[in-house]
């Protein structure tokens, strides 16, 4: 697992301290998997706030590489997507040209999680073929393929949910699944790629630092998994003021749903609240991080975790305007782009605070 801190057994003729034959190659192979999957969340994004996701209503994960090619098909797509209650609730009457407008995205969004699943498996088939690959790495990677074929099965899992008599939209609990799972893959990728490329830090960061990053790291990876909610009920379109909620600190009917806990996850004010307060509360916690770290001693780790303070703040910010400008596509896009940002510099900051397994070591 990422921050697993044993160190796998030395490939045959490797010297202690050495990175093995291919883990370059392998590494760099992995880094650009994951600089996709950061473009597959872009891209589910603008999806989801175009109100696109839903356009296609087959799942075909081997065969649907290619788009409509006669307008016969484009009829029989449109025909399907007709008979959903997005269509008679949101978008009746939007034509076929309509429905060509909001299909591409969703097709461009599916055909580049296809691509990932393509670069993913042929590269580790020719990585393993050349030698490149230690066989202490192995189970790893074949993880990760696993989890990848997972993730577009949940891809799918979501988007019929939006099919049901009842919803336009999908399920923000299936919706939160498949993105945390996004965010899980992407994780592991960065990890495994950075113990790969770079030696372990020679010098041990100090514990308060660690502890320090963790903290606020579980509470940026909390505020995103509530952000994914804020998304799934369309949260973002309501309470468009800061910081107060329609005029009150705590908005009105926090708890008004009953059981209490449908409130966490259904209750739009107490959705909002939530991520906010998450929100606020991992950016105080990386405010007094960066001022310590400035404070502190020299340290390999130092400029990672200013890095990560730092996007977190940004985010913040990013946060804040989408808010205000009441959920543009470009400003959302780019709010859940860099929650994987933010989630990268995490990575790559416990990294260098010695926390992950060193694959080369």
């Amino acid at each position: 697992m990422p921050f697993d801190t044993t160190a796998p057994p030395l490939a045959t003729g490797q010297v202690k301290g050495a990175a093995a034959p291919g883990d370059r190659a392998v590494g760099l192979w992995l880094l650009l998997v994951a600089a996709m999957v950061v473009v597959m969340v872009a891209l589910g994004g603008a999806t989801r706030l175009t109100g696109s996701g839903l356009s296609i209503m087959e799942w075909r994960p081997l065969t649907g590489w290619l788009p409509p090619l006669s307008e016969a098909e484009w009829q029989r797509l449109f025909d399907l997507y007709r008979t959903i209650p997005q269509y008679r609730l949101v978008n009746q009457g939007f034509g076929l040209e309509g429905f060509k407008r909001i299909f591409w995205l969703e097709y461009v969004h599916r055909v580049w999680g296809q691509l990932i699943g393509v670069v993913f498996a042929g590269g580790l088939v020719w990585l393993w073929a050349s030698g490149r690959i230690r066989r202490a790495l192995l189970p790893r990677l074949l993880l990760l393929f696993a989890l990848g074929g997972l993730q577009g099965f949940l891809g799918w899992f979501m988007v019929a949910s939006g099919f049901f008599e009842h919803r336009t939209a999908v399920s923000p609990y299936r919706l939160v699944i498949h993105l945390g799972m996004a965010f899980f893959i992407f994780a592991l990728l960065l990890a495994t790629a950075l113990s790969l490329l770079r030696p372990a830090p020679s010098t041990p960061a100090e514990p308060w630092l660690r502890r320090g990053t963790i903290a606020v790291g579980v509470l940026a990876i909390l505020t995103m998994l509530a952000g994914g909610f804020v998304a799934g009920t369309r949260a973002g379109f309501t309470y468009n003021t800061f910081p107060l909620m329609d005029g009150r600190l705590v908005p009105a009917g926090y708890g008004d749903l009953s059981p209490w806990l449908l409130n966490l996850t259904e209750n739009l004010a107490a959705v909002q609240f939530n991520h906010r307060l998450l929100a606020t509360l991992a950016l105080l916690g990386a405010l007094v991080l960066a001022w310590r770290a400035l404070r502190g001693s020299e340290s390999e780790a130092r400029g990672p975790v200013l890095l990560f303070a730092g996007l977190v703040a940004v985010q913040y910010a990013v946060g804040v305007a989408t808010l205000l400008w009441v959920v543009p596509v470009g400003l959302g896009t780019l709010h859940q782009t860099m929650a994987v940002l933010v989630l990268a510099a995490f990575v790559n900051a416990l990294d260098r605070l010695g926390t992950i397994r060193r694959e080369g070591a």
